[in-house]
């Protein structure tokens, strides 16, 4: 089958596997969200008749569903954050989605997303991993900038990912910040880069004088979950988290090898690098 359905939320992940599956020779069926996707979009499948762009809200499970069929997709992917608070408090259900949502036992990101794809399946379209796509963009193992972290920032590094396991088990999120082998932040809805932002501002507002037993600055732990379904809310890494983590204050960025997708490797560790910040992928 030479077509890809492609679930598309903000950011430029989706124009990354758009890219990606038209280098393969797929032609690609949009399903764009009127609530998140950039709309750039418009232009890259008015330049290329082999993608094919509908435009939907998030709560439209049924016409998402109508379009691929109409269009003849059995896979599909998706790629692009869509809110955590967008998807809980903002969206129209339609039927389909309504009664999804009501039979959840749990609401969170993993739980919603899975049965949708269950939904998807039972109508013939197979929802796969955007990685399979974009596997030269997961990060590789190793410290990718000039820098390495120090002995405090590896301690750190182990504190966080110890926490950051233990929510990521919990469908809670995946990243928190560290300073001093203390947990200044741990990510929920709000998304990584609000995290970050809201740890600098505590820190800043806490900690006051030339005392402290708080290091000022801060380490941004991110991992994939323990059972990470690679279809959906997997790890990204961007140049706005380096922008984020300078503007906060933190010094360190530890992230999971093979995991984690980097959207531009080399402008990340460009503006890592230009701002003191070490990256260390394990």
């Amino acid at each position: 089958m030479n077509k890809l359905g492609l679930i598309a939320g903000n950011g430029r992940f989706p124009f990354l596997l758009l890219d990606a599956a038209r280098a393969h020779g797929l032609t690609v069926v949009v399903a764009a969200l009127k609530e998140e996707t950039d709309p750039e979009i418009e232009a890259r499948a008015a330049a290329d008749p082999l993608i094919h762009l509908h435009w939907l809200s998030l709560g439209e499970l049924s016409r998402l569903i109508e379009v691929f069929q109409r269009e003849g997709v059995t896979r599909a992917t998706m790629a692009g954050q869509v809110k955590h608070k967008q998807i809980f408090s903002s969206i129209r259900p339609d039927w389909r989605l309504a009664k999804l949502l009501l039979n959840l036992r749990t609401r969170n990101t993993d739980m919603l997303l899975g049965a949708i794809a269950k939904v998807l399946a039972d109508e013939g379209i197979e929802l796969v991993s955007s990685t399979q796509y974009l596997e030269p963009l997961l990060a590789k193992a190793g410290v990718l900038t000039a820098r390495h972290p120090t002995e405090d920032e590896l301690k750190d590094i182990a504190y966080g990912r110890t926490v950051a396991r233990a929510i990521a088990g919990y469908d809670l999120g995946q990243t928190v910040v560290i300073a001093a082998q203390a947990c200044i932040a741990v990510e929920a809805m709000e998304g990584t880069d609000a995290t970050i932002a809201r740890a600098g501002a505590l820190l800043n507002s806490e900690v006051s004088g030339d005392e402290t037993t708080l290091r000022r600055s801060l380490t941004v732990v991110k991992v994939a979950k323990p059972n990470q379904d690679m279809r959906f809310d997997v790890p990204v890494i961007g140049v706005p988290t380096i922008q984020a983590m300078q503007a906060a204050g933190a010094t360190c960025l530890a992230i999971e090898a093979g995991r984690t997708l980097l959207f531009d490797e080399s402008a990340i560790v460009s503006a890592a690098n230009a701002a003191g910040i070490t990256v260390s992928a394990d």
